[in-house]
């Protein structure tokens, strides 16, 4: 189900006033997405679904009292869903672990594909380890949960172009990490590389 900005401020304005419906519809809406960038920064599954109940719960009691203030309503939730995470890593200081996705990937697959997803998702796991929190959280939002910069950037309390520098410098470093080539295309010349000019 796909929403647009009119429908989504439409839903809020009748939540707000009441309509469980309405509010059905935007957790609908949203479920997925929270679901996604939450689990992105746990250990478990179960602690995932946990917490994204618990950003509807709180977003569900604080909805009286939302108003826009140049923040869309995805965004309030995705700082919502950010806070949950931030105070639950706190005190449990759990961190997302890839290697669970491993045990979930393909059951159809072998022993030697299995252990090959393993080193993978072991090798980008402690690659994500490396950046720094806001870098995690940028990449998380963008990619797990399926943000544009604007909206990733609202969730950060960030400018867009910040945003933008915090997910390219991590990509970087993740494909450093990872030993990834830079597309031919999109690398800058080092002053060895360029040209002589006579």
């Amino acid at each position: 189900m796909t929403l647009d900005d009119a429908a989504i401020e439409r839903l809020v304005g009748e939540a707000q006033a009441g309509d469980a419906w309405a509010f059905g519809r935007l957790f609908d809406h949203y479920h997925l997405p929270v679901y996604r960038f939450v689990a992105s920064r746990v250990r478990r599954p179960s602690d995932a679904e946990d917490l994204t109940q618990l950003v509807f719960v709180k977003a569900l009691e604080a909805l009286p009292r939302y108003e826009s203030r140049g923040i869309p309503f995805g965004g309030w939730l995705f700082r919502l869903a950010r806070n949950a995470v931030i105070d639950f890593v706190r005190t449990s200081h759990e961190h997302a672990d890839l290697a669970q996705s491993a045990d979930r990937a393909g059951t159809d697959a072998g022993p030697d594909e299995l252990a090959v997803t393993r080193q993978e998702i072991d090798a980008v796991g402690a690659a994500l380890s490396s950046l720094t929190d806001d870098q995690r959280d940028a990449i998380a939002l963008r990619f797990f949960a399926g943000l544009s910069a604007r909206e990733a950037a609202e969730v950060m309390g960030k400018q867009e172009g910040t945003v933008r520098g915090l997910q390219f410098r991590a990509i970087a470093a993740l494909r450093r990490q990872l030993g990834i080539e830079e597309p031919e295309a999109s690398r800058t010349p080092t002053r060895l590389e360029q040209p002589r000019v006579s």
